[in-house]
């Protein structure tokens, strides 16, 4: 029987990536919804909600007032513990969805490196665990009550978290391939720009040779996480 996945998208090159993959081979017929032009008022009731990356913040609803509306949206499916997976800002919005503060962190994190994983071996991430993965954010935010942790680097303590059975989020990007990332080195150029030591050429390089074997690694703790929904 197919199940329906609502994938919200806050800027087009960011989207399910290598996710989308295992998602359709798991029975989800997938749909996106793009923030700034479909209404969370017409959002349907998916079996999977996943929540997508951008570069604005959670709490600059008074340039963006439908933040407002999605963090409710999202708050009230996890209130319903419906399954809910958020990426990078995705992350961000469970957390404050979940009554967490968000906030700029100590400085931004963009590039691939390793993980500290809070369950080592044992836990749902334990596939990461040797591989770095890509990061790109500068906001970070709080553990929200009752979150478990999972990940942490030595800029972000809170990388990951799980709310029980239904809700996990990655403040990193475990979704990431190569495969379209020369449209994240275009789209998020000015950032590139003004963040020292950080350069499209390295950021292509680096996603050359790492991002093969760390999409693997993603999808399996996603296919680990759908098993025991």
């Amino acid at each position: 029987m197919t199940k329906t996945l609502l994938a919200i998208r806050h800027v087009g090159f960011e989207d399910l990536g290598g996710f989308e993959g295992p998602l359709a081979e798991a029975g989800f017929a997938i749909r996106y919804a793009d923030m700034g032009v479909d209404a969370v008022a017409d959002f349907d009731d998916p079996d999977l909600l996943v929540v997508l990356g951008g570069p604005i913040g959670v709490y600059e609803d008074d340039l963006y007032p439908w933040l407002k509306d999605e963090i409710a949206y999202i708050a009230a499916r996890l209130k319903a513990q419906k399954p809910t997976l958020g990426i990078c800002l995705g992350a961000q919005l469970m957390a404050r969805a979940l009554g967490a503060r968000v906030y700029p962190g100590p400085a931004k994190e963009i590039g691939w490196k390793p993980l500290s994983l809070a369950q080592g071996d044992i836990g749902l991430l334990a596939p990461l665990g040797d591989h770095p993965v890509l990061h790109w954010h500068g906001d970070t935010f709080d553990l929200p009550d009752g979150a478990v942790l999972l990940a942490s680097t030595d800029i972000c303590r809170n990388q990951a978290f799980a709310l029980g059975r239904h809700g996990l989020a990655f403040q990193f990007h475990p979704e990431a391939s190569d495969q379209g990332f020369e449209r994240w080195l275009i789209g998020h150029a000015c950032e590139i720009a003004a963040t020292p030591g950080v350069t499209v050429t390295g950021l292509r390089a680096d996603t050359a040779r790492l991002a093969s074997a760390a999409i693997a690694k993603g999808q399996q703790v996603l296919r680990d996480w759908l098993a025991q929904l």
